[in-house]
């Protein structure tokens, strides 16, 4: 199959990167273990074993008229132990290597479908100046982008770190959640290259 690039020729690609048919599943599942695997895990609270504290008991069983308590650390108590208290955990997800690629050819081919997929020669600015950049893709006709190049340039990079809408990666830095956030995602001929043997 052929990728139309923007004031070039088309580009011939392989079918079974950019013309596989769209496995919503597989990319729900992958999308999701990727977003899980961002996460922290990283909350804790402590049970009433935990809490710092005398285990004595407050007062007498019986006789004074107050409800009866074992101990300050109870979880009835302010400043007492968690009932059923949050742990660290590890949220990961495990996804083969053979899935994910899957799931990322199936992004690219829809992509293509869609007409969200910009082929061009090369994208390049000349000055790390985010207003360069903003004119550049004004001039392409786009304000939602993820752009992928086959290394990563500092000028570009630099340009796009503080537009809210952009994005700049390099073939290793491609995922399945950038891929499907932005509205359109412009690709060099070189990185589309990249791509195939990566996917390959």
């Amino acid at each position: 199959m052929e990728l139309q690039v923007v004031g070039a020729n088309a580009l011939t690609v392989s079918e079974t990167t950019f013309g596989r048919e769209f496995n919503e599943a597989l990319i729900h599942q992958v999308v999701v273990a990727y977003a899980a695997g961002a996460r922290q895990g990283s909350r804790a609270q402590k049970t009433r074993a935990e809490v710092s504290g005398s285990g004595k008991k407050p007062w007498r069983q019986k006789g004074t008229g107050r409800a009866r308590s074992g101990d300050i650390k109870s979880p009835i108590w302010r400043s007492g132990g968690v009932t059923f208290a949050a742990k660290p955990q590890d949220h990961s997800q495990k996804v083969n290597k053979k899935m994910y690629r899957g799931a990322i050819k199936s992004i690219l081919s829809e992509l293509v479908r869609q007409d969200r997929l910009v082929v061009v020669e090369k994208f390049e600015i000349d000055a790390p100046k985010t207003k360069v950049l903003v004119q550049k893709l004004k001039d392409m006709a786009l304000t939602d982008a993820l752009i992928i190049t086959a290394s990563l340039d500092e000028n570009l990079f630099l340009a796009a770190r503080n537009l809210y809408k952009v994005d700049v990666r390099d073939v290793q830095g491609i995922d399945p959640v950038s891929l499907i956030a932005f509205d359109k995602v412009v690709v060099t001929v070189d990185a589309v290259k990249q791509i195939e043997e990566m996917l390959a």
